[in-house]
Parts: structure tokens; C-alpha cells; sequence
């Protein structure tokens, strides 16, 4: 099977997956195999929802829409165009998928299968039902796909690579477990965001979206906030006002409640609104319902404390902070060439 052939089906596999994106789903009869695969694709959002409460039918389809966007002819040609995948001898990758997320395992599935080799899934029992699906429509569309791809839920065995994503213990386990293959091993990040007290209010209720997306449980959502001394927090918390309807979530209401009330035992300082608590903490990984900040008054002194931390780190959000900042609003949308933790997944498939 060609490179062109490879992209040319993940390029179908985005049209398919665009019916699904936006609010109301919408099936586009030029689509192919709609008759086999559109109405089973609803049913496997709805197992997804069922058996995932923080994966809501909204979560579902942000996710679905991001990858409808990604999986186009202009960002597949863009992101492989540095790499020679002419000479590349199959090996058999295995990947260990996290569950946060929806579809969060679905750039090292692309990136195993565009670059020419075989995948070996081992996916969380928080997210089973959507990639299998979608794996399906790819092998239909390009039937030589077949036999490349396979699923397992017992102990993976057999493979030449691993791609792992895991909690900081876990990774500790498939650091020793995976030590004789090559591997790319990954563990908590989060993210953050530097405010200078200068933002608007666009740029704190696109700050918002970076929290609360995914109810904050992604290495891409926003947990810690670096502000200026003698910060104050008004013009913050109108800016996130809008995703007040979030406390309707039971689950999300559950972590707001437990927390809130572990602070207040605790006697805790926290300032909160009814629906989001924010706490003085050095810490980078908040808990959900809850953002930490931390006060700094040299920008320099911030950029290296940054630095020093900077393998537990995801994104910067920022204005005008540092080059490698990522604008309000936007840790949600990364490019395919966005590798996590900053590992070229790509580069490290080309050489194993």
C-alpha cells in the first residue's frame, strides 16, 4: 500500500467523521458506505456516552470535529512532507491508549498507520467504543488496511515498538516492563497559563475553554495560572461565567462538591463562584472543578521556574509571554505536527 493511498482513506475517514462534529448531526449522502456504517456510528457516540459520564455527547462530537478539521488533504501533505516514508520496513507497534479524553490515542493510531506499519491496540475501558468503529469504515474504504490493524484486551505480546500513555506510576511500569523495545513513554503533563492583567475579556473567556473543556481532564486543559502580584480575580471569573451550566454535570457537581468541601475542612483559602474554585498552590495538576495560581513578579524569574519544570508541562498559554506560547483558546486545537510532550512521534516510527 502507497503513502497516497494511506492518506487518501484517512482523508475519507475525516469526511465521515465531520457528519458527527457539529450540534446536530448531519449525514451527507455523498459520504461512502453511509448506508453501512453512518446510523451504527451514532449508536457507538451513545455506548460511548453510556459508559463514560464524562464523556458527553458534546465532549464526543468537540473531539470528532477537531479530527474532521485535522484529517484534510492540506494538514495530511503539510505534517509528513519533512519525512522520507518511502523505505519504511512494517513492524508490528503496539500502543496503550489512555482514556481521558475522547479518541486521545487517535494521533499515535494515525501516525502507526500512515507511516506504513502494522498496529497493535490495547485501548482504556474508558474509551472502546469509538476507535474500533472507526477502524472498520477505514478498512472499508481501503481494504488493505486489513490485517494491519488489531484490537486486544489481554496482555500485548508480539511487537517490534510500543507507544505507551499513561499516570506517572504506570509509566514507571512500562519503563521497566518495555525496556528492551524502543518506545515512546508518556506521563502526567498539564498545562498553564501566564496573565500579565492586561487580558481582555475575549481572551480570559477563551481562557475558559482551555480549563473547562473536557471538564479540565486532559494534559492540554489548563490546571495552573501564573498572575501578576496583587492580581485581581473579577474580571477572571466573568470571563468564565458562561460555563456556569457545567454544575448541571452530576459528575462534574460530585468533584465540585468533594473539594470544596476537603478546602473548606482543611481550612483552605479558596475563592470560588458557585460552580469553579481557584487556590494559591505551587502545584501544576489541580483537581476538577478547581485551578491553582501561583503570584510572580519577575517574568524572567517565571520563565526559568517554567523551564525547570518543563518535562511536566504540555502547553503555555499565553500573549506575548514566550515564543512557544499557545494563543487563549486554542490548547484544544493542536496540528498534527503538535507532537505530545514535544516527541516526534513520526521520527521515532522512521527509525524503529
Amino acid at each position: 500500500m502507497t503513502l497516497q493511498q494511506r492518506i487518501n482513506a484517512f482523508l475519507k475517514l475525516g469526511e465521515f467523521i465531520k457528519q458527527f462534529s457539529d450540534k446536530t448531526i448531519q449525514r451527507n449522502d455523498h459520504i461512502e458506505h453511509n448506508d453501512l456504517f453512518f446510523s451504527g456510528f451514532k449508536h457507538q457516540i451513545k455506548l460511548a456516552e453510556e459508559n463514560n459520564g464524562w464523556f458527553t455527547e458534546e465532549n464526543i462530537k468537540y473531539a470528532l470535529k477537531g479530527w474532521s478539521e485535522s484529517l484534510t488533504r492540506d494538514n495530511l501533505t503539510q505534517w509528513l512532507q519533512p519525512y522520507n516514508l518511502d523505505s519504511i520496513c512494517p513492524k508490528q507497534v503496539a500502543i496503550i491508549m489512555a482514556g481521558n479524553i475522547p479518541l486521545v490515542g487517535f494521533h499515535d493510531f494515525l501516525s502507526v498507520l500512515i507511516s506504513g506499519h502494522q498496529v497493535l491496540v490495547k485501548q482504556s475501558s474508558n474509551d472502546k467504543h469509538l476507535l474500533p468503529y472507526l477502524t472498520k469504515y477505514l478498512e472499508f474504504v481501503e481494504p488493505q488496511f486489513k490485517g494491519r490493524i488489531s484490537f486486544t484486551e489481554a496482555k500485548i505480546e508480539n511487537f517490534d515498538a510500543v507507544i505507551a500513555t499513561g499516570s506517572n506510576n504506570t509509566a514507571r511500569y512500562f519503563e521497566y516492563y518495555f525496556k528492551g523495545k524502543p518506545s515512546i513513554i508518556r506521563n502526567n503533563r498539564n498545562s498553564v497559563a501566564v496573565l500579565n492583567g492586561q487580558e481582555s475579556l475575549d481572551d480570559l473567556k477563551n481562557l475558559s475553554e482551555d480549563i473547562f473543556r473536557y471538564y479540565g481532564l486532559g494534559c492540554r486543559n489548563v490546571s495552573k495560572m501564573y498572575v501578576p502580584e496583587n492580581y485581581k480575580f473579577d474580571a477572571f471569573f466573568e470571563g468564565i461565567y458562561h460555563w456556569h451550566p457545567i454544575i448541571e454535570k452530576a459528575k462534574y457537581a460530585n468533584n465540585y462538591d468533594y473539594n470544596k468541601a476537603v478546602y473548606l475542612m482543611s481550612e483552605f483559602a479558596i475563592l470560588e463562584n458557585g460552580f469553579f474554585m481557584i487556590k494559591e498552590d505551587t502545584s501544576l495538576s489541580s483537581p476538577i472543578a478547581t485551578i491553582f495560581y501561583e503570584y510572580y513578579n519577575n517574568e524572567n524569574e517565571l520563565k526559568n521556574k517554567i523551564k525547570a519544570n518543563q518535562q511536566h508541562i504540555q502547553c503555555i498559554v499565553s500573549k506575548g509571554f514566550t515564543e512557544q506560547e499557545i494563543a487563549f483558546g486554542q490548547t484544544q486545537h493542536p496540528k498534527l505536527w503538535d507532537y505530545a510532550d514535544n516527541v516526534d512521534t513520526i521520527a521515532f516510527l522512521i527509525k524503529i
